[in-house]
C-alpha cells in the first residue's frame, strides 16, 4: 500500500470494480468501455489491480497482470475527471511497475486505440517505446503499442 497527498493506492477488491463501473463516466466520459472492465482481473491478479483511494471515493485505477513470459501488462488505466492533472496516472504506474516486478515481470506493455492521442501522448512522456501494429485487435484494427524496458522506470518525480 502506498499512501501520497491523502490517496492511499492499494489492491482492488470486488466492491472497489463494481464502484469504477457505477462511476464509469467520471473516468472515461462519453467512451463506453465497461466491456473492457473484467472482474477476473481483480480476482485472478488482485495484486495488480490497484486502486487510488481518497476520502471522496476513488481517484484513479489499474487493472493489470503479469504474462508468464515476465511482462507487466497494463489493461486499463483511469483517472477520475477531477484528478486529471495531479500526477496520478503517473503515480498508478509507479505502483503498478513495483507491483509488476514484485511478481517478476522484466518489461511493461500497454496499447490503446490509434485515435486515442492523449494516451500515446502520456505512455511517451513515461518512457514507453510507442509502435502502430497494423492488425493487432483483428483485420484492420491497428493499436498503438507501448513498451518499456526496465520495468521499475523514475515514473514519478
Amino acid at each position: 500500500m502506498i499512501v501520497a497527498m491523502g490517496i492511499q493506492i492499494a489492491p482492488a477488491g470486488v466492491a472497489d470494480f463494481h464502484q469504477v463501473l457505477t462511476d464509469h463516466p467520471r473516468y472515461w466520459g462519453e467512451r463506453d468501455l465497461r466491456s473492457l472492465h473484467l472482474l477476473a482481473l481483480v480476482q485472478e491478479f488482485g495484486s495488480t489491480c490497484l486502486v487510488a483511494r481518497a476520502e471522496d471515493g476513488i481517484r484513479g485505477y489499474v487493472f493489470g497482470f503479469v504474462t508468464p513470459e515476465g511482462t507487466g501488462y497494463v489493461h486499463l488505466i483511469a483517472t477520475r475527471d477531477d484528478a486529471r492533472g495531479t500526477g496520478l496516472g503517473r503515480r498508478l504506474y509507479a505502483a503498478f511497475a513495483e507491483a509488476a516486478e514484485r511478481q517478476g515481470a522484466r518489461r511493461l506493455k500497454a496499447i490503446t486505440s490509434v485515435a486515442n492521442t492523449g494516451s500515446i501522448a502520456f505512455h511517451r512522456s513515461l518512457g514507453f517505446e510507442v509502435k502502430i501494429v497494423d492488425d493487432y485487435n483483428g483485420p484492420g484494427r491497428a493499436m498503438a503499442v507501448f513498451d518499456r524496458d526496465p520495468v521499475v522506470p523514475a515514473f514519478v518525480p
